[in-house]
């Protein structure tokens, strides 16, 4: 089945992507954009975790990841549909890198012992994971 000149499955691709992309570019650049708000935040979350040392260095490393992964997403979904070759090659990358953020994230967070704030990820990593699912086909 075609709609709009796409199949329903590259239909799902570019909405996962898009959704991937809208999810971690925001929150990629608000901490860019508000990077000390986010550390000083951060420093207080994970204070009586065994990553309490590490925050100054693990917070650039979520902002590139979180970044990366919404700007793939995003740019993959866009020349998904101009039909470019290497959208769903960078969609997908998007996705993955989304995952890796979310795994970093939710053992954080699980470390800081705030485990509603883990299990409010799970969502998102099922999403990504069902996006990246639909690249085997």
């Amino acid at each position: 089945m075609e709609f709009l000149g796409f199949s329903v499955l590259t239909i799902a691709k570019i909405l996962f992507a898009a959704f991937n992309g809208i999810l971690f570019t925001q929150s990629g650049l608000d901490k860019v954009f508000n990077y000390q708000g986010n550390l000083a935040y951060f420093q207080g979350h994970f204070k009586n975790s065994p990553l309490a040392s590490s925050v100054p260095l693990l917070t650039p490393i979520i902002t590139l990841l979180e970044t990366s992964a919404g700007v793939a997403s995003l740019a993959g979904g866009v020349l998904m549909l101009v039909g470019a070759e290497l959208g769903p090659t960078l969609a997908a990358w998007g996705m993955l890198l989304g995952a890796k953020s979310l795994l970093a994230l939710f053992l954080g967070q699980r470390l800081a012992k705030d485990y509603a704030g883990a299990a409010a990820l799970v969502p998102y990593f099922l999403m990504a994971m069902a996006g990246l699912v639909l690249w085997a086909f």
